[in-house]
């Protein structure tokens, strides 16, 4: 799949399922404001993911106008075990770059799994993405907006509580109708609305 398809599949994850389900409730702003960076990694092992990131890290501190990215990275740590343990390095990145406090990393990826939770639960499609990938966040925005929202302590349970409602079934189809959009034009789409 090329860079423009893998975007647009990611792109439109995002709209129908992190805004589209409301899991995220800072990421529509950011996404109407045309703030999001979506950027394909061709990086085929961990070194050279980290250097991508290390670049995505250096963009984002000369472009402020740049809120997030999303760093897409589907040729390395398609597993989730080794992209589990692969965190840790690029948190140490942030650490060695003096960028702790700065920026914060969040992960998706297509097999996530919570700590204590089985494979095959619900709760694991608040995090279930068409690729692997990294998002990078800015801690001070972050901060702002848990700051200005009435409830974030209840965020991941109303979350938890929704994929539990709409299942695991009807979630394996909406990720994998995303991942039949891309590059599409006129084709299926991953649209929320239809649950």
């Amino acid at each position: 799949m090329n860079e423009t398809a893998l975007i647009e599949t990611t792109r439109k994850w995002v709209e129908d399922v992190v805004v589209g389900y409301n899991l995220c409730p800072f990421a529509k702003r950011e996404l109407v404001r045309d703030r999001v960076r979506f950027v394909v990694s061709d990086a085929k092992d961990e070194d050279a993911l980290l250097q991508d990131l290390h670049a995505e890290l250096r963009r984002l501190d000369d472009q402020p106008e740049i809120e997030t990215t999303l760093l897409i990275h589907p040729d390395v740590l398609q597993a989730f075990g080794p992209y589990n343990e692969f965190l840790d390095a690029a948190d140490g990145l942030l650490a060695y770059l003096e960028m702790e406090g700065v920026y914060q990393i969040a992960s998706f990826h297509p097999d996530y799994q919570f700590e204590g939770a089985e494979p095959d639960a619900a709760e694991n499609y608040t995090n279930r993405s068409p690729y692997p990938m990294l998002h990078l966040l800015r801690e001070a925005s972050l901060e702002a907006a848990i700051d200005n929202h009435p409830d974030v302590d209840g965020i991941p349970q109303r979350n938890i509580e929704l994929m539990e409602k709409i299942g695991v079934e009807k979630m394996q189809a909406v990720l994998r109708a995303c991942l039949h959009s891309g590059g599409n034009s006129g084709g299926s789409t991953c649209d929320s609305s239809e649950l």
